[in-house]
This record gives C-alpha cells, sequence and structure tokens, in this order.
C-alpha cells in the first residue's frame, strides 16, 4: 500500500486513542462501565466487561500494595470498585478461564477456541519440553486421580504422595528447579490442555479436568491457525488503539510467526477491519494499525481537552504499559520495575505504579499495605515535573485517594507527600 493511503496520527491523538481503547480516558465513547459500588453482582458484571474488551487480565502474586495486578487493573477502570472482586473472577460458571495469554492470563471465555494451537503447541512445555512423554506413568496416575477424586491444589499433592513407582529417577534437571515434580505435571498438563484451572483459593489454582471446566460447546469450536491469530490480533487492537505489528504480536506472546501475522493482518484489512496508519513518535514516523471503526473518533480524541486534576493509580503491569517502548514513545515516561534490584539500587521504589491524569502520566507511587494495621502507607511520591503544579498534585492525591478506597484502607501519607 503506497505511503499516501496510509491514516496519518499525530503523538496526541495516538495517545489519546490508546487511553480510549484501554478504557482509561473520560468521556471517550468506549462501551465500557465506569463506576461501581463496591463488590456485588453489578460490579462483577462490569470486571467482566473490562476483560472482555481487554481481552485478557495478566496474574501476577506480588499484592504489597493491598491488591495484585488484575485487581489493580480493573479497579483503575471501573471507580468504586472494591479490588478484592478481582480475586473471585474465576469460578466454575464465570465467563472466564486461566491460559497463557500476555502471561499467565484470565482471558474471556470466548477466546478459548482461538488458543487451540497454542495447546497443541505446549504439549512440548516451552519450558521442560516433553516432560509429559518423558513421565507419562505419572501423567497418568495424576489424571485417573483427579477424574477419580476431583479437583487437587498442587499444594494438596507432593511427591511423597506419589505411589513409590512414580517417585525418583528424574535425571539431572532435579537441581534447577525447586519446583515439586507433582506441580511441574499439573503445569505441563494445564498447558497442554489436559487439565484446566478450576478456580483460585488464596490465589493457589486448583486444577480440574478441562471437560468439567470448559463448556462442551466452547470446547467443540474448532477453527484453524490463521483465523485463531487474526482473532487475537483483533482482540489486541481492540485494547490497545493504535499498535505496530511487534506490539500486536507480543500482546499474545506470537513467537515465530512472522508469515503468519501478516497474512492475519492483510486478510482483516481486506474485511475492512483494520487500517495501516502511521504515528508520528519521538521525531519518527511509526507505522502500525488501528480499528476500521476507529476512523471517525480521530478528529473528536483530537479536539478533546481531558480533565488533568483527577488521577488514576495503574499497575505497571497494566495493559497499557507493558510495552515500555510503546509507552515511552506515546507518554514519554520511562516505566521501570524495581522488583528484583536490591533495595539501595532503586531509584523509585520496591513496586511503583505509575499515576495517569487526563492523557499524561504525571508521575509514580511506592505503596505498602498494612492489613493489621488497617493502612496503606505512602513510601514515596515521585512527580515527571520538577515542580509539579497544583493541578498535577491533586491530581495525585485523588489517585491515591481512590486507590486505598479500593483496596479497603485508611491512607497514610508523609506530610509533603502528595
Amino acid at each position: 500500500m503506497p505511503p499516501s493511503s496510509l491514516v496519518r496520527i499525530d503523538r496526541i491523538t495516538a495517545r489519546r486513542l490508546a487511553l480510549a481503547a484501554a478504557g482509561l480516558l473520560p468521556r471517550a465513547d468506549r462501551p465500557l462501565p465506569r463506576r461501581v459500588a463496591g463488590g456485588g453482582a453489578r460490579a462483577r458484571r462490569a470486571c467482566h466487561a473490562v476483560l472482555e474488551h481487554l481481552g485478557y487480565l495478566q496474574l501476577d502474586s506480588i499484592a504489597v500494595t493491598g491488591a495484585r495486578t488484575h485487581g489493580i487493573v480493573l479497579a483503575s477502570r471501573l471507580d468504586g470498585l472494591d479490588a478484592g472482586v478481582a480475586e473471585t473472577l474465576l469460578a466454575p460458571g464465570e465467563p472466564v478461564f486461566e491460559y497463557w495469554g500476555h502471561e499467565a492470563s484470565w482471558l474471556p471465555l470466548a477466546l478459548y477456541p482461538a488458543l487451540g494451537f497454542r495447546r497443541r503447541e505446549y504439549r512440548r512445555h516451552p519450558w521442560w519440553g516433553d516432560f509429559i512423554g518423558a513421565h507419562r506413568p505419572l501423567a497418568d496416575w495424576m489424571l485417573d486421580r483427579i477424574g477419580r477424586d476431583g479437583p487437587l491444589r498442587s499444594a494438596d499433592l507432593d511427591d511423597a504422595a506419589l505411589p513409590p513407582r512414580l517417585r525418583g529417577g528424574w535425571g539431572a534437571d532435579d537441581a534447577l528447579w525447586s519446583n515439586k515434580h507433582s506441580t511441574r505435571m499439573l503445569e505441563a498438563l494445564w498447558s497442554a490442555g489436559s487439565l484446566a484451572v478450576r478456580e483460585r483459593r488464596g490465589f493457589q489454582r486448583t486444577f480440574d479436568l478441562t471437560e468439567r471446566v470448559i463448556p462442551e460447546d466452547v470446547r467443540a469450536r474448532r477453527i484453524d491457525d490463521d483465523e485463531a491469530i487474526a482473532v487475537l490480533l483483533l482482540k489486541a487492537l481492540d485494547g490497545l488503539g493504535f499498535a505496530t505489528t511487534g506490539t500486536l504480536a507480543a500482546t499474545w506472546r506470537l513467537r515465530n510467526r512472522r508469515d503468519q501475522i501478516q497474512r492475519a493482518l492483510a486478510h482483516l484489512e481486506e474485511r475492512g477491519e483494520v487500517v495501516p496508519a502511521v504515528a508520528a513518535l519521538e521525531g519518527r514516523d511509526v507505522r502500525g494499525w488501528i480499528r476500521a471503526s476507529d476512523l471517525d473518533r480521530l478528529d473528536r480524541l483530537r479536539a478533546m481537552r481531558p480533565r488533568r486534576d483527577h488521577g488514576v493509580a495503574l499497575s505497571p503491569f497494566d495493559p497499557l504499559l507493558w510495552d515500555r517502548g510503546r509507552t515511552r514513545a506515546l507518554f514519554d515516561f520511562d516505566l521501570v520495575v524495581e522488583i528484583y534490584k536490591p533495595p539501595a539500587e532503586r531509584r523509585f521504589g520496591y513496586y511503583c505504579l505509575p499515576v495517569l491524569a487526563g492523557d499524561a502520566l504525571i508521575g509514580r507511587v511506592d505503596l505498602k499495605a498494612d492489613r493489621k494495621a488497617g493502612r496503606l502507607d505512602v513510601l514515596s511520591v515521585h512527580h515527571e515535573a520538577t515542580m509539579p503544579s497544583a493541578r498535577d498534585r491533586e491530581a495525585m492525591r485523588v489517585a491515591l485517594t481512590r486507590f486505598a478506597t479500593a483496596v479497603g484502607l485508611a491512607l497514610r501519607t508523609a506530610r509533603d507527600g502528595a
């Protein structure tokens, strides 16, 4: 396609399109709920709506702020949400399943058929190779036990509980992993699609036979790999607004599928669902894609005047932010995750949450929940501006207050906090 036919977008419009797609731009015309109260049935439905739109909620066990990343993502979209609701979304009968999406993620049940290629691919585990084939007797015993006795947590099964004939003899890889071998087999069978995660209790997965978790009509749907890739790319673009081909592929960790991805995008363009676009970012033209349905929104987004005195804290693993290069290009913001750095080497803090105000990332906060004391401690506040305005300080205050409400804790800040 000749360059003259590309849709051209300036940086601020690309940024606002990304925010609107992510459900983070107030008054943008995205069909997502904005406010909920607490954690009742309406709140659960609103959470499902956000998940359906974004396509995934990445999971992570870190809860130092009072909520894990999936709870933070939902609370940042749903003002008034009790972030604890996020921990209960995966349950029998809910339109959610857990699998490898962006990383380990909760996904809309409708995407289950589109990940059939990955379940087949992961019969050889991405880390452990043909673990199931190498230990077939253990796999068969575990499937039989779950089929007979019901769902199983890895915490309920250690290697000492295995029949004597299945213990030991694992080989040189014993020293490489601290996981119990039984846990590794549960995860391998889950990755291959023989097991599914039925629910989480205290964030621990409960595994069951796939046919007892995923409805039969969902399991029966079959789509070919090319169409599956197209479905996933389109879903990624729904939540991203403007994105390069690389970001779309990385959303689903699609590796070694370049030709297939190009075919899928060409097919989506032929169907009139996506449009090639060029965004002016960091002084250069960046080629990517937008939804065709977003074309008539670009002028409105360009003319918006987003309110800058109401802030919201985001997860560092938010769908808007995980692509650090994209975050820098759109927002001029360097996302830094320092959880693995020694304290003395941290610049901002252990688990900093970026703070969004209007269409700008204005700073970050390091928070620590103290459930016993019932408080949320603000360990540090870092503004992007050397001399933050009164508007930015107010946005930071609102973001901290909203987050504390979401996690059900009293906010404690230093005198010069926000």
